[in-house]
C-alpha cells in the first residue's frame, strides 16, 4: 500500500512477509546457527505442528536440542477487518449489545465457553526449549515438563474451509490414547486440557461437544478445562504457545486459572463430563500430571498435544537413568537456578536488554573447508562430518 498511500516503497516485506521469518531472524541474529531449520504452518495449530516437528528430530536422534517456537503480530488494519467481515471478531457494538450495556468491558471481551460474539486478536511470540534426556541430565537443565505426544489430523470432505470438521475428534482421542498407554487410566483421571477457546459461539459449541465426547469415553466424569485466550486473546500461529506456557506455571504455582473473564457457561456448552470453572482451581503444584493442549485452526489445522508434569519426567528419568545420575543433575542444577534467577531479577529491573546479534561473527564463505568426509566451518569448533552409511542398501 505504500505506493497509494505516498509513502516510500521498501522491499522488506518480500522477506518479511514468509512464514518462516522467526526462525531465520532467531538463526541469524540470536543463536548463529548453522544446524538444521524449517517451519510449519498451520493457522492456529503452527506452534503445535512445530512442536511435532521437533519432536521428531529428537526422537529420530537426528538433532540433540531443538528451540521451538512462533511469532504473530496480526494486529493491522487488514487483518482485523478480514476476519470481521466473516463475523469472527468481537466488536465494540456486539459486546455493548450482549451485556445490555451502553460501554465496552474490553477487559472481557475474550470469553470461551460463555455467552459470547467473536474472539480478540492478539500478538505474541513464544519459544520453549526441547533436549534428549541425556542431555537435559548433563547440562543441569530446569525440566518445566515434557512433551509426550503430538497428533495432527485434517478434516476431511468441508462445506466451508473455515468451518471445523472431523480431525480434531481424532488428534484429542488418540492423545487421550497414548496417555493411557503411557501412564493408564490413573494418569488420565490427574489430568486437565487447555481448551483453544477461541471465544466465539461456534466454537463452544463445537469445541465442548468434542472435549466432552472424549471426556466420556476416556471415563473421565468432571475434567477441568482452561481456556488461557480469556486472558491474553487468540494470537492465532503463537497461540499454542500461550497455552503451553499458562500450563507450565501450572505446575510452577499449582493452580488451573478460571475462565474468570465469563460470569457463567453459556447454555449450549456441552458440558456433562467437564468442570468449566470463574475461578481458579487449586490442585497443588503436583495434583496435576498430565495436560492436553488442543488447537483448531481454520482450514482443518486440527492438533493436540500432551504434556507431562516435570514430577512425572523425573520419576521416568530416575527409572531409566538411576538414582546417582538424578543426583549429579540436580547438583548441576545449582548453578543453572542461580543464573536463571539473576536473569530474572536483571529482567524485573529492566536491565535486561535484547539479544540482537547483527554483523556478529559473519561465517567467511571462501574460509570453508570441504572434504570427502566433512565440512569444516569457521569459528565452529567441530567439522560435520558426513554420514558413511547407504540409506538405500536395499536398493542398489
Amino acid at each position: 500500500q505504500a505506493r497509494l498511500l505516498g509513502k516510500k516503497v521498501t522491499s522488506k516485506q518480500c522477506a518479511l512477509g514468509f512464514c518462516e521469518m522467526p526462525a531465520d531472524f532467531v538463526n541469524a541474529y540470536i543463536l548463529g546457527s548453522v544446524g538444521s531449520t524449517g517451519t510449519g504452518a498451520g493457522a492456529c495449530a503452527t506452534f503445535l505442528y512445530n512442536l511435532r516437528m521437533g519432536m521428531d528430530d529428537i526422537k529420530s536422534g537426528r538433532r540433540r536440542v531443538v528451540l521451538v517456537g512462533t511469532s504473530e503480530a496480526p494486529v493491522t488494519s487488514e487483518i482485523a477487518d478480514g476476519y470481521a467481515a466473516m463475523g469472527a471478531l468481537a466488536g465494540d457494538d456486539d459486546l455493548r449489545k450482549l451485556d445490555g450495556l451502553d460501554y465496552v468491558d474490553h477487559r472481557r471481551a475474550s470469553r470461551p465457553f460463555g455467552e459470547n460474539c467473536g474472539f480478540t486478536l492478539a500478538e505474541s511470540a513464544q519459544y520453549i526449549v526441547l533436549m534428549d534426556d541425556e542431555l537435559a541430565l548433563q547440562t543441569g537443565a530446569i525440566i518445566y515438563g515434557a512433551a509426550a505426544s503430538v497428533f495432527v489430523n485434517a478434516d476431511g470432505y468441508k462445506k466451508s474451509i473455515s468451518a471445523p470438521g472431523a480431525g480434531n475428534y481424532i488428534t484429542m482421542a488418540k492423545c487421550m490414547a497414548s496417555i493411557r498407554n503411557l501412564l493408564g487410566d490413573r494418569g488420565l483421571q490427574k489430568s486437565f486440557v487447555q481448551a483453544h477457546g477461541s471465544s466465539t459461539p461456534q466454537n463452544r459449541v463445537t469445541e465442548s461437544h468434542i472435549l466432552n465426547e472424549t471426556a466420556r469415553a476416556f471415563g473421565l466424569e468432571n475434567w477441568p478445562v482452561a481456556a488461557v485466550k480469556a486472558f491474553v486473546g487468540h494470537s492465532i500461529g503463537s497461540a499454542g504457545g500461550d497455552q503451553i506456557t499458562s500450563t507450565l506455571g501450572v505446575w510452577a504455582h499449582g493452580f488451573i486459572p478460571g475462565i474468570k473473564t465469563i460470569s457463567a457457561v453459556a447454555d449450549d456448552v456441552h458440558a456433562s463430563n467437564l468442570r468449566f470453572s470463574n475461578k481458579d482451581i487449586e490442585v497443588g503444584v503436583e495434583g496435576i500430571d498430565v495436560a492436553f493442549i488442543n488447537a483448531k485452526g481454520f482450514g482443518g489445522n486440527n492438533a493436540t498435544a500432551s504434556l507431562l508434569s516435570p514430577f512425572v519426567v523425573e520419576k521416568m528419568l530416575t527409572r531409566k537413568h538411576g538414582v546417582s545420575s538424578i543426583a549429579s543433575w540436580k547438583k548441576r542444577q545449582e548453578a543453572v537456578f542461580e543464573k536463571a534467577e539473576q536473569y530474572n531479577q536483571k529482567a524485573i529491573r529492566g536491565e535486561a536488554e535484547p539479544i540482537y546479534r547483527f554483523d556478529h561473527n559473519v561465517v567467511d564463505c571462501e574460509s570453508i573447508e570441504i572434504s570427502l568426509h566433512g565440512v569444516k566451518i569457521p569459528g565452529f569448533e567441530s567439522a560435520i562430518e558426513f554420514s558413511e552409511e547407504n540409506d538405500y542398501p536395499d536398493m542398489v
